[in-house]
C-alpha cells in the first residue's frame, strides 16, 4: 500500500519549492568554509537572519589563506561590500536578553558598522513577543542559494568532523579553547532559495519597517561555492516555520505540526539528533508510537548536558522528566538514548547543537527548532524537509543519516550501510558498531532530586507561546490567595499614585533637602554615635526580615552607613539573625498556616530543604528561588535541622555580602571623589563580583553538587 504524504503545504509547512540541488555541511568547518566561498561571489544581496553573531569569529582557520581577503566575519563582510559595487548585506541580529550577556560579543552593531559604508546593514530584532527569540539561521545570498539549519556564525561553532579534543584552531575570538562542537547546516540552490529571501525580507520589514526589493538575478552566475558537492539534485524542500503571535503577525505553528506528522507516519524508525528534548507535545506523540505493538524505533541522540550551569538545573531536569515518561512507555525496548563521547575529552564532552530527525528512509529535516515547547510557538523557527519520492532520493536520505551515525561512531559510512542490511533494526546496527573510542554511549538522562523539586513546570521555564500575566499568577498563587484583576489594579493604581506622590514630595517640598549628600552624611553619624547603634541595627534587621524588606536593600544600606568592615560584620550578624528569628517565626506557626502564607508551590522548597539540610539551604541562599523572608519561615515549617540552617545560610550569604562590601566601598568612593582611579577601581569592584559568581557557578557545578550522574560533569557555555 502507498505510504500517504507526509508534506503538506499550508498545513504542516509553509511552502515546497524545488532545488536545482542540496548539500548536507557537517560541522562548523565545512559551514564557514562553504559561506566564505559563497558571500565572496555575491553581487547583489546578502540577508543573514541569526540567533546570535559575533563580528570577531574566524570563518577559515587553515594554516595557508586562500588569498588577502580577512579571515574574521566582520573585516571580511566590510571588505567584501566596499569590493562589490552595488552589493548590499542585511544582518537582523536577535537583540538578546541580559540573560546571555556574558556569553555573546558586547555591541556587535557597533563593531560591524563603525568601519563600514552605508551598503552593510545591522540591525537588532526586538520584533516578538516577551520572552521570545530570533532563532532562524538563514543566510540568502543573491535570492540564488541560501544556508539553513542549526548554526550561528558567532564564537564556539567551528569544529571539524573529527572533533579532535586538542585542536588548537578549535578556539573562540579570545583565544579561549572550547569543547568539540556538532552541528549540521544545509545548502540550497533555486527557486528554494528565492522563497527563503522572501522569507528574510518579510522579517526584516517586520523588524525594521523597511520594506526591501528583489533583485533579480536572471542571467549571473551562481554563487554556489565551488568545493561544496551536492548531495541531492532536482529535489522538492520544504519550509516550516514557527513565528510567535505578536502586534499583526499571527501564530504560525508549521515546525510543531511537522515534527507531529513524521511522528505518525513512521514505520520504521524515528531517528533525532537535537540539542534540547522538552517539547511535552513530542514526547507524548513519541510516547504513543512506544506503546503501539509493532510500533517504530525511536533512536534520540542528544548532548550529555546541555550548555552550562543554568541549563543544566533547568532543561536538563525538564529533559530528564520527559525521558522518564518515554522509558516508561517503552515496554518493547524500542527506544535508545544516546551521547557522542570521544575518548581523550577527559571534563569536556561533544557539545550536540544540531536539529535533525530522519524518519525511514523517507523523510529528512534539517531544522534550527528544536525538541522544546518554546520551539513550537514562542521563538521564530525556520525548518528545511525533504520527502523521497522515488528510491534514488531514498538512498539519498540514508545516506545522510548513515553520514552522522557514521560520524558519532567513528566508522565509515558503507560500515553502517552494511550493517543495517546484516541487521535491518537500526538500534541492532548501532549497538553492533559501538565499543571504539569514538562512538554513541547511553545516556541516562537522570537528574538530582533536589533540582527536579526546586524546579517549576515546564509552562515557567520553556513555554510554548508568551506568558500572560493572569496565567502566571494563577500558576504561582493557589486560588485563595488570588485576587481579582480589578482589586490588584486598584492596587497597583495606590502603589504608583503613592511613589508618584512621594517623588513630587522630595523634588518640590523641603523633603528634598535629605537627599543631599552631606544631609545623608550627618543622619549616618547620628546613628553612629548612638551607644545603642548595634541595638538599633540588629532591630532593623529583625522588623526588615518580618515585614519582607529586601535583605540585599538592608545589607546595602548598613555598608553604606557603616563603610566596608563594620558594615560588613553588622550585615552578616543582621542576616543571620534575622534567618533565625524567621525560622522560629516559621517553627511556631506550623506548615499549614506558611504553606497558606507562602502558596502551595513553596511546599516542594519545604520537603527539599528537609530532605537535604546544609546543601538545600546554600542552594536557596545562592539562588534565590522566594523572597529570604519566605525561605526563613518554610525552613522552620520544614523541620531542618537548625545547625545546618545556621551554617548553610552563613555559606550562602557571606560571598554575596563580601561582594556587595567592594562594591559599595567603592561607589562611595567614586561619588566622594569622581576621578578616572576611582571610577577604574569601581569597574575593578565590578570584576570581582562577576568573577565571584563565575566561581560559585563553578564549585556549585562540580560532581557530587547537584547530581550523582553525567549531568555534574564539566559545563560548557549556555548556548541557543
Amino acid at each position: 500500500m502507498r505510504r500517504a504524504t507526509i508534506l503538506k503545504p499550508g498545513d504542516n509547512c509553509w511552502r515546497i519549492e524545488h532545488a536545482r540541488r542540496a548539500a548536507f555541511l557537517i560541522d562548523g568547518e565545512a559551514y564557514f568554509r562553504a559561506l566564505y566561498e559563497a558571500i565572496q561571489r555575491a553581487e547583489h544581496s546578502i540577508y543573514i537572519l541569526s540567533w546570535d553573531i559575533d563580528s570577531q569569529v574566524q570563518l577559515i582557520r587553515d594554516p595557508v589563506q586562500d588569498n588577502a581577503l580577512p579571515r574574521n566575519l566582520g573585516d571580511f563582510f566590510n571588505t567584501v561590500v566596499k569590493r562589490r559595487k552595488g552589493l548590499h548585506a542585511y544582518v537582523l541580529n536577535w537583540d538578546w536578553a541580559m540573560l546571555y550577556t556574558l556569553e555573546r560579543e558586547w555591541l556587535p552593531m557597533y563593531k560591524l558598522v563603525w568601519k563600514t559604508n552605508r551598503r552593510l546593514h545591522f540591525h537588532l530584532d526586538d520584533a516578538y513577543p516577551a520572552g521570545g527569540s530570533q532563532h532562524q539561521k538563514v543566510v540568502v545570498i543573491d535570492d540564488t542559494i541560501a544556508f539553513v539549519g542549526g548554526l550561528d556564525l558567532c564564537k564556539q561553532r567551528w569544529d571539524t568532523t573529527a572533533h579532535r579534543p586538542d585542536d588548537p584552531r578549535r578556539v573562540d575570538s579570545d583565544g579561549k579553547a572550547y569543547p568539540p562542537f556538532h552541528d549540521v547546516q544545509m545548502l540550497v540552490e533555486g527557486d528554494i532559495a528565492l522563497a527563503l529571501g522572501e522569507l528574510a525580507r518579510e522579517r526584516w520589514h517586520r523588524a525594521t519597517g523597511q520594506r526591501l526589493k528583489r533583485v533579480t538575478t536572471a542571467g549571473h552566475s551562481t554563487p554556489w561555492p565551488e568545493r561544496v558537492t551536492a548531495d541531492l539534485e532536482q529535489v522538492n524542500i520544504a519550509i516550516a516555520r514557527t513565528l510567535p503571535a505578536y502586534r499583526q503577525q499571527r501564530e504560525v505553528r508549521e515546525v510543531e505540526r511537522l515534527y507531529l506528522d513524521s511522528i505518525a507516519a513512521a514505520e520504521q524508525f524515528i531517528y533525532i539528533e537535537n540539542q534540547y528534548f522538552t517539547s511535552w507535545k513530542l514526547g507524548k506523540a513519541l510516547a504513543a508510537r512506544l506503546r503501539e505493538a509493532s510500533g517504530p524505533e525511536v533512536i534520540l541522540v542528544l548532548p550529555l548536558m546541555t550548555g552550562g550551569w543554568l541549563e543544566q538545573y533547568t532543561m536538563d531536569v525538564l529533559r530528564g522528566r520527559l525521558i522518564r515518561q518515554l522509558r516508561e512507555a517503552d515496554p518493547k525496548g524500542r527506544l535508545r538514548i544516546y551521547y557522542a563521547d570521544q575518548e581523550g575529552l577527559g571534563n569536556q564532552h561533544i557539545c550536540l547543537h544540531s536539529k535533525i530527525m530522519v524518519i525511514d528512509d523517507i523523510l529528512l529535516r534539517v531544522a534550527s527548532s528544536n525538541l522544546s515547547n518554546r520551539s513550537m510557538g514562542l521563538d521564530s523557527e525556520c525548518d528545511l524537509a525533504m520527502e523521497a519520492s522515488n528510491d534514488t532520493e531514498r538512498s539519498q536520505i540514508a545516506a545522510f543519516r548513515n553520514r552522522l551515525l557514521a560520524e558519532h561512531l567513528g566508522i565509515t559510512p558503507d560500515t553502517i550501510s552494511t550493517q543495517l542490511e546484516e541487521r535491518p533494526s537500526l538500534i541492532a546496527a548501532i549497538e553492533g558498531l559501538q565499543g571504539r573510542p569514538r562512538t554513541l554511549k547511553p545516556l541516562d538522562c537522570r537528574v538530582s532530586e533536589l533540582a527536579d523539586e526546586m524546579l517549576p513546570e515546564a509552562q515557567i521555564v520553556d513555554p510554548e507561546s508568551p506568558l500572560d500575566p493572569e496565567q502566571l499568577a494563577d500558576y504561582l498563587l493557589p486560588a485563595e490567595e488570588r485576587q481579582p484583576l480589578s482589586r490588584r489594579l486598584l492596587l497597583i493604581g495606590l502603589v504608583l499614585g503613592g511613589l508618584l506622590a512621594l517623588a513630587a514630595a522630595w523634588r518640590w517640598t523641603p523633603l528634598g533637602d535629605w537627599l543631599d549628600l552631606e544631609t545623608l552624611k550627618q543622619t549616618a553619624k547620628l546613628v553612629k554615635d548612638n551607644p545603642f547603634t548595634p541595638l538599633i541595627v540588629m532591630a532593623i534587621f529583625l522588623l526588615g526580615g518580618l515585614i519582607a524588606i529586601p535583605i540585599t536593600l538592608l545589607i546595602v544600606i548598613t555598608l553604606i552607613t557603616f563603610g566596608s568592615w563594620t558594615g560588613l560584620a553588622y550585615a552578616l550578624l543582621g542576616t543571620e539573625l534575622s534567618a533565625v528569628l524567621g525560622y522560629l517565626v516559621g517553627a511556631f506557626l506550623g506548615r499549614e498556616v506558611v504553606r497558606r502564607f507562602a502558596g502551595a508551590s513553596i511546599n516542594r522548597i519545604s520537603r527539599r530543604l528537609a530532605q537535604h539540610g546544609l546543601l538545600a539551604v546554600i542552594t536557596v541562599r545562592v539562588i534565590p528561588v522566594a523572597p529570604f523572608t519566605v525561605i526563613n519561615l518554610v525552613a522552620g515549617a520544614s523541620h531542618i535541622s537548625f545547625r545546618d540552617y545556621l551554617l548553610g545560610t552563613l555559606l550562602g550569604m557571606t560571598p554575596g555580602i563580601i561582594a556587595i562590601a567592594l562594591f559599595a566601598d567603592r561607589l562611595i568612593a567614586a561619588v566622594r571623589k569622581p576621578d578616572l582611579p576611582d571610577f577604574a577601581l569601581l569597574a575593578l569592584a565590578v570584576v570581582i563580583l562577576l568573577f565571584a559568581a563565575l566561581g560559585l557557578k563553578k564549585w556549585l557545578s562540580r560532581p557530587g553538587r547537584a547530581s550523582k550522574g553525567p549531568t555534574a560533569q564539566a559545563t560548557a557555555e549556555p548556548d541557543d
